[in-house]
């Protein structure tokens, strides 16, 4: 099995260089409907399944859950720095630490899934309204040397949705759970 295809299973993001208003709208909606669809593809599975990685050396499906939700957490907070302050410097986790956590190996992810639910209705409500000055607003990542505007953010942000949506949809393909 490709272990590049299990990690990268709808490849790695690539930003358009023009980031016209249809891309945005669709960003907005993956955004928009990733919490309905992400809770009616895990609902059903098991504790065992649950605790299963996506991938040979990769997060269990309930550390992947908890990872959105902690992911997705910390990138509203980066928008609401831009938002609020000239190209603020975001603070960098350690995602992998994180999903090492005992709430990320173990908690019940209805705790993630009723979180992202409601974070994601504050999140696109937050998005919609954004002109088209602050969707070029910008924070500065320094691990990677650079700046990021809100919009790009967006769509990073679709794509990770839409990335761990397919780690876990293909294990369950793979699996025969689905």
């Amino acid at each position: 099995m490709n272990i590049e295809k299990l990690k990268y299973p709808i490849g790695k993001f690539d930003c358009p260089s023009n980031i016209t208003a249809e891309i945005l709208e669709a960003w907005i909606s993956i955004l928009k409907y990733f919490p309905n669809r992400l809770n009616n593809l895990v609902s059903n599975l098991s504790e065992v399944q649950l605790n299963t990685p996506y991938r040979p050396e990769g997060w269990t499906v309930r550390q992947t859950i908890h990872h959105i939700y902690d992911s997705h957490h910390n990138a509203y907070t980066r928008f609401k720095w831009a938002l609020t302050e000239e190209t603020p410097v975001i603070k960098v986790y350690d995602e992998k630490a994180w999903a090492e956590t005992a709430d990320a190996k173990n908690a019940p992810i209805e705790l993630s899934l009723a979180a992202i639910s409601a974070f994601h209705a504050k999140w696109v409500y937050l998005l919609k309204g954004l002109s088209e000055e602050q969707l070029l607003k910008e924070f500065h990542h320094p691990p990677r040397e650079r700046n990021y505007t809100l919009q790009e953010t967006i769509g990073s942000y679709a794509w990770h949705s839409n990335h761990h949506y397919a780690h876990i949809e293909n294990l369950m393909k793979r699996e025969g759970w689905k």
